[in-house]
């Protein structure tokens, strides 16, 4: 299950490139990163990646911190394909709404991967603690929305410029 979202993102990325859209090559450079992650953390689950190990020895932590950066991740990825979905296709009439309505489904999305997880936890208690990877942690799930969250802010805030001029070679190669 950890790893199910790589596999649906690259259906949809087959399907979309079929139907004629291509995302950037910025979005698409963050979509192979987030994929990695996710296929990491699903192999070694988020709990045990060693590189989680090695940063949280580093830094004195007693949690393996790779899982928040994947919840990072959750916020900075979907953040950066909404915006450029919402930009290229002129959802919004007035671009103003548009940070406020990234971040809302970022956050949404955010949400609704907490509540499959704990759908998940509630039909096998036997894998929850493995899927879920809480490592303890009773606002786990608070935390991971925080962390997408912030991931999709810091997209829009620190990407915004670089993303418009990815879309824009995009538009003048087509």
């Amino acid at each position: 299950m950890e790893v199910a979202p790589v596999f649906l993102g690259f259906i949809a990325l087959f399907i979309s490139q079929r139907k004629g859209w291509r995302f950037s090559n910025l979005a698409l450079g963050w979509i192979a990163f987030h994929m990695i992650l996710l296929l990491v953390g699903g192999h070694y689950t988020y709990a045990l990646v060693p590189l989680g190990r090695w940063v949280g020895d580093l830094c004195g932590f007693a949690r393996n911190h790779y899982d928040r950066l994947g919840h990072l991740t959750q916020g900075w990825v979907p953040a950066i394909i909404c915006r450029e979905i919402f930009v290229r296709s002129g959802v919004l009439a007035q671009r103003q709404w548009l940070a406020f309505c990234v971040i809302s489904f970022c956050l949404a999305l955010s949400a609704s991967y907490e509540l499959v997880e704990w759908a998940a936890a509630s039909i096998s208690a036997d894998g929850s603690q493995a899927f879920l990877g809480t490592q303890g942690d009773p606002w786990d799930s608070q935390w991971d929305m925080f962390m997408a969250g912030i991931g999709s802010i810091g997209a829009l805030t620190l990407l915004s410029r670089a993303h418009d001029r990815s879309i824009q070679k995009l538009t003048f190669a087509a």
